[in-house]
């Protein structure tokens, strides 16, 4: 039996590896084709979230800046083209507005400085026309005082602005110097405790100042008035505090220091909230800060609250506001003019009780007398120990406005004061036939005693007081 060996064909192996490579080959592609299908799908997924998270945060932003810009003046803002054509269809705020050509390339710009020098100018007191004061009071039907400087009307600004208009009463040369006095310094201030001026009218036949209106009157028709124990105490220490702030503003924030001369509660209005104002300028003057004297030539002020150095027309200094501010706390703790001839003769003036008072530690049995409650006798305290300060004789003694009101609002320890009548304490001399004293010197001349006292025994000391009218 023979055998016959048979080698495999060359070309079948070949093919069967070839099948075979192919095979594999294409189950790779498969995978690879599926993997970058996966990657490419995922890769736009991927960029869409992208895309949408940009938006979203764009979005944002914008709404962020849209709520940004409602809380920024009016006149920082940049405009759109709604709100341009609605302020371009809009009454003018006043009849003195800026205008101001605005090319196409700048319009934004030149929009946004308008209304930024457009408040600037209304912040500026307005020159009007006696035509235009008419209008604003329609031809001057409401009063709302009347005194010596003459008229003040209620009036209306074009842009709704209630004001009121002191219409001075004559034209001589004591009005142009009150007029003079008021604009050069309530017209260069601005401040929450001092009465706004608007504008003014200076014309030959008239002479006027329009003022912010003040709802709530003065202080002194709060303190003396048929209301005055229906305000609780603690409204009237922040009205205390309010005008210590306006006076020192006066003294010492402005460019120029400004003396008012005539501080008292009439001066002092009362906004809708009871917010003081200090108003008046008729007296007051202005003064550099490197000058620490005024020359006097005449009496400023109104007795009873002036300083002593004022009686004396001799130089004079801002303190002599802080005298005036400490008479006032006197009547505020009180409720009470600061001079009251039917009290008994020890507590006649408030500032000499106070002393004694004080002196004898029973200040709160005064503060008994004057009605204080419990919870309310500390803070009166600190104002009559303040107000012993600032109606010390010498100016120098007395405290600036500034640290008033940090001892008022309790920043600050408020140290004993010192005696501050030295001016007032002197043998009386001898009766004259009238029964009036003669011989008193400059320095005792700056109250004057009452007429309810003309026929007193003599002491070994005199307070010669001015009663209020």
């Amino acid at each position: 039996m023979s055998f016959v060996f048979s080698p495999p064909s060359f070309h079948s192996s070949y093919d069967g590896f070839q099948t075979q490579a192919q095979t594999s080959f294409d189950k790779f592609d498969d995978n690879f084709n599926s993997t970058m299908k996966w990657a490419v799908a995922g890769s736009i997924v991927y960029l869409l979230v992208v895309i949408m998270a940009i938006i979203a945060v764009v979005y944002a932003i914008v709404q962020c800046l849209k709520k940004a810009g409602s809380v920024i003046p009016a006149y920082t803002q940049i405009p759109n083209t709604d709100n341009d054509h609605k302020a371009s269809n809009s009454p003018p705020s006043n009849n003195k507005e800026i205008a101001l050509a605005m090319p196409p390339d700048s319009q934004v710009e030149f929009a946004t400085m308008e209304r930024f020098l457009d408040n600037i100018n209304q912040e500026k007191p307005i020159r009007f026309s006696p035509e235009e004061l008419e209008e604003i009071t329609k031809n001057y039907t409401t009063v709302l005082g009347s005194g010596a400087f003459g008229v003040v009307y209620e009036g209306e600004l074009s842009n709704g602005q209630q004001v009121a208009v002191k219409v001075l009463n004559s034209l001589d040369l004591g009005t142009e110097e009150q007029f003079r006095a008021e604009v050069s310094t309530i017209g260069r201030t601005y401040h929450i405790n001092l009465v706004t001026l608007y504008g003014f009218c200076f014309h030959r036949e008239k002479r006027a100042l329009v003022y912010e209106y003040v709802q709530n009157g003065s202080l002194n028709n709060l303190l003396f008035g048929s209301l005055n124990r229906e305000v609780e105490f603690g409204k009237l220490h922040e009205i205390a505090i309010g005008t210590a702030k306006g006076i020192a503003y006066l003294h010492e924030e402005c460019q120029h220091r400004i003396i008012h001369y005539d501080i008292k509660p009439e001066n002092i209005l009362l906004g809708l909230n009871l917010e003081p104002k200090v108003a008046d300028f008729g007296l007051a003057k202005l003064c550099s800060r490197e000058s620490s004297h005024v020359n006097m030539t005449h009496f400023r002020g109104t007795r009873g609250y002036a300083a002593p150095e004022l009686w004396k027309c001799s130089p004079v200094n801002y303190k002599c506001d802080v005298y005036s501010f400490g008479i006032i706390l006197f009547e505020i703790v009180g409720r009470r003019r600061h001079f009251d001839s039917g009290c008994s003769e020890s507590q006649q003036w408030l500032p000499k009780w106070t002393w004694d008072m004080f002196e004898n530690n029973e200040l709160p049995v005064m503060l008994s007398l004057c009605g204080i409650e419990e919870r309310d006798r500390e803070k009166a305290k600190r104002m009559l120990m303040v107000a012993l300060w600032c109606v010390q004789y010498l100016p120098t003694d007395r405290p600036l406005m500034s640290n008033v009101v940090k001892m008022l609002e309790g920043d600050i320890e408020v140290r004993p004061p010192p005696f501050p009548f030295q001016n007032l304490v002197s043998c009386l001399p001898p009766l004259t036939s009238q029964g009036t004293n003669e011989g008193l010197d400059a320095s005792t001349s700056w109250v004057t005693e009452s007429s309810e006292q003309s026929n007193s025994k003599p002491a070994n000391k005199i307070f010669h007081i001015e009663k209020s009218a």
